[in-house]
C-alpha cells in the first residue's frame, strides 16, 4: 500500500537540480585544521540544541500551540532554521509543494444514549450514522486485518474492532466492503487514546478510535443502537522543505541528513520532532566553522511528515536518478529525546528486525558508524527496526542507503530496556506522543545529548571518509542488549501502531 497521501507537481524555488546537488554556501572561515570525530562531537552541546527546543516552544506558543505543515507555526519554524543556517553562511533552498491535510470538524458518539469519548481517524470518510452497534472477536491476533474476520452480521452495523496487527486504513476499507456504516477502532493498550490516521483520504465508513476501557465495555453493548457522528474536511495546502549543502566536498558522494520540522496540529511537537531538527541544526552551524571536508554534506527538514512522510518523497521524487546516484547515505532523526527513551539506531542490516522493503546496499555500513560509537564510549544501544513510518523510507525505497537514531514513541517499554536505560516499563517510550504535552517537559535531556553528539560524530565521520560506505568498525554482538525498539508509532499503511492527539495529524 502506498506511504503517501498524494503526489503533485513541484513549485520550487529554483529548478530541482539545484535543490539537489547545487545549493552553495560561502566557504566558512578556518579555524585550524577539522578535529576528529570526536573531539566534533564534543562542540555540539546539549544546551545549544535546547536552545532550538526553547525556540520551537515560542514559536508554537505564538502560533495557536503548534508547528503543523501548511500553518504560520511551521513557516515561523521554517524560517527560524533558514535564519541561523544563513546566518552561518549557507545559502538556503525552500522546495515547495501542495499536499493534504486534514481537519477534524466534528467527533460524536452516543451508545444507547449515552455519550462515549471518540477520536476521529485523520482523512477519515465524514458522515453522520445511526445504526446497531456489532463487534468482531476480541481474542482473533489480527483482528479485522482478513475479509474473512468481518461476518454478513456487520452489514449496516457500527462495527467494534480492536487495534493490532495491521494498519487502519485496512480495517476501515475491509469494513466498508463488507457493509458496515461506521468503524469504531479500540486500543489494545490501557489508559492510551486511540488517535489514528488513514493516511490519505479514502472513501468508505466514518472511523473513530476508542480508549481500550470504552471499547471492552462496548464489547458488551453488541445490537445497541449507536449513532456516531464524524466531520472531517480534507484540503489542499502548501508547505515547503528547508535544505542546504556544503560548497565544498565531493557532490558526487554527498552524506545526507534529515529531520521532520512539523508538528502534529494537537501540540508543539519538541520532541516529535523538534528534537532530531534542533540536532542537525546545531550540527549544521558547527559543520560551518570547519575547513572543507572529503564529502559534500547536505541537511534537510522536512515539512509534512506528520501527513504521510510527504516531504521527503517530494524531495527524492523531485530528484533525477543521476542526482539520487549522487547521495552516499542517508541518515534520520526523528525523535532523539522521548522522555522514557530507549538509544535506538534503525537496523540496517536487519539483525533484529525484518524490514518490509529491501534495504539497500551500504545501509549497515552506515549503521555501524553509530554502533561503533556507542560500543567505544559505552553506551547502550539497541536496534530498531526500519518500519516504513519516517522519512528514510523514500530514499530506502529509491535504493539509497540510510539508517538513523530514535528514542522510541508510543511502544511500550520492556524491563530489558529499562535495564539498559532506566526508566519506566510498561508504559509508552514517549506517553505524551502526539500530544498537546509534547512540550520543552516532554524531552530528556540525557537522550537529546547522547544522540545530537553521536549525530555530529557520523556527520563529520563519514565527511571526511573518502569511502563512507566501507566500514571497518568493530562491530561486537548488536551493542549492549536489545530492547524493543520498533519505530515511530505512525500509521503509513503498514502496521497499526497509531496514536496522534485529539485532532488531526498523523
Amino acid at each position: 500500500m502506498s506511504l503517501r497521501t498524494r503526489r503533485s507537481a513541484l513549485t520550487l524555488t529554483t529548478a530541482a537540480a539545484t535543490v539537489a546537488g547545487s545549493v552553495l554556501i560561502a566557504a566558512p572561515a578556518s579555524a585550524g585544521g577539522n578535529p576528529h570525530p570526536n573531539g566534533f562531537a564534543q562542540r555540539v552541546s546539549t544546551e545549544e540544541v535546547t536552545a532550538h527546543l526553547t525556540a520551537f516552544q515560542e514559536i508554537a506558543d505564538a502560533h495557536g500551540g503548534n508547528r503543523a505543515s501548511g500553518t504560520p507555526g511551521y513557516d515561523a519554524s521554517a524560517d527560524y532554521v533558514q535564519g541561523l543556517l544563513e546566518e552561518a553562511g549557507y545559502q538556503v533552498q525552500r522546495q515547495y509543494f501542495d499536499f493534504v491535510s486534514s481537519t477534524t470538524l466534528t467527533e460524536e458518539l452516543t451508545v444507547a444514549g449515552a455519550p462515549v469519548d471518540v477520536i476521529a481517524m485523520e482523512y477519515s470518510p465524514s458522515g453522520a450514522v445511526t445504526a446497531p452497534l456489532s463487534a468482531l472477536a476480541a481474542d482473533d491476533a489480527t483482528p479485522g486485518c482478513e475479509a474473512a474476520d468481518y461476518p454478513a452480521t456487520v452489514t449496516g452495523t457500527v462495527v467494534l474492532v480492536s487495534r493490532g496487527a495491521c494498519s487502519f486504513t485496512v480495517k476501515q476499507q475491509l469494513a466498508t466492503a463488507a457493509g458496515a456504516v461506521g468503524v469504531l477502532v479500540y486500543n489494545n493498550v490501557a489508559d492510551e487514546p486511540l488517535n489514528g490516521t488513514l493516511g490519505e483520504a479514502v472513501p468508505g465508513a466514518p472511523a473513530g478510535g476508542l480508549t481500550q476501557a470504552a471499547g471492552q465495555a462496548l464489547l458488551g453493548q453488541v445490537g445497541q443502537p449507536v449513532t456516531l457522528d464524524i466531520q472531517v474536511e480534507v484540503t489542499e495546502t502548501t508547505t515547503s522543505n528547508v535544505i542546504a549543502q556544503t560548497p565544498y566536498g565531493d557532490t558526487d558522494q554527498v552524506i545526507m541528513l534529515g529531520a521532520h520540522l512539523d508538528s502534529v496540529p494537537d501540540g508543539p511537537g519538541i520532541n516529535d520532532n523538534g528534537t532530531g531538527s534542533a540536532g542537525i541544526l546545531q550540527t549544521a552551524l558547527e559543520l560551518a566553522e570547519l575547513k572543507p571536508t572529503t564529502n559534500a554534506v547536505r541537511f534537510a527538514w522536512w515539512g509534512a511528515e506528520e501527513s504521510g512522510l510527504v516531504g521527503s518523497w517530494e524531495y527524492v521524487e523531485s530528484l533525477t536518478d543521476a542526482e539520487r546516484a549522487q547521495i552516499a547515505g542517508y541518515l534520520n532523526f526523528d525523535m532523539i529525546g522521548s522522555p522514557n527513551h530507549i538509544i535506538g539506531v534503525y537496523d540496517a542490516d536487519q539483525s533484529t528486525y525484518t524490514a518490509p522493503v529491501a534495504v539497500p546496499e551500504g545501509s549497515a555500513s552506515l549503521e555501524q558508524v553509530f554502533t561503533g560509537y556507542f560500543d567505544r564510549t559505552r553506551q547502550p544501544w539497541v536496534d530498531t527496526e526500519f518500519s516504513g513510518r519516517s522519512d528514510y523510507q523514500g530514499f530506502i525505497e529509491y535504493g539509497i542507503p540510510a539508517t538513523g537514531l530514535f528514542t522510541g514513541a508510543d511502544d511500550i517499554k520492556t524491563p530489558e530496556e529499562v535495564a539498559l536505560f532506566g526508566g519506566t516499563a510498561g508504559i509508552p517510550h514517549d506517553p505524551n506522543y502526539h500530544s498537546p504535552a509534547d512540550d520543552l517537559s516532554n524531552v530528556d535531556l540525557t537522550a537529546l545529548g547522547i544522540n545530537s553528539k553521536a549525530i555530529a560524530f557520523a556527520t563529520l565521520s563519514l565527511a571526511q571518509d573518502p569511502t563512507p560506505l566501507d566500514r571497518t568498525d568493530d562491530h561486537p554482538g548488536k551493542g549492549k542488549g536489545k530492547g524493543k525498539g520498533k519505530g515511530k508509532g505512525q500509521d503509513r499503511g503498514q502496521v497499526d501502531p497509531g496514536n496522534r492527539s485529539t485532532g488531526v495529524a498523523a
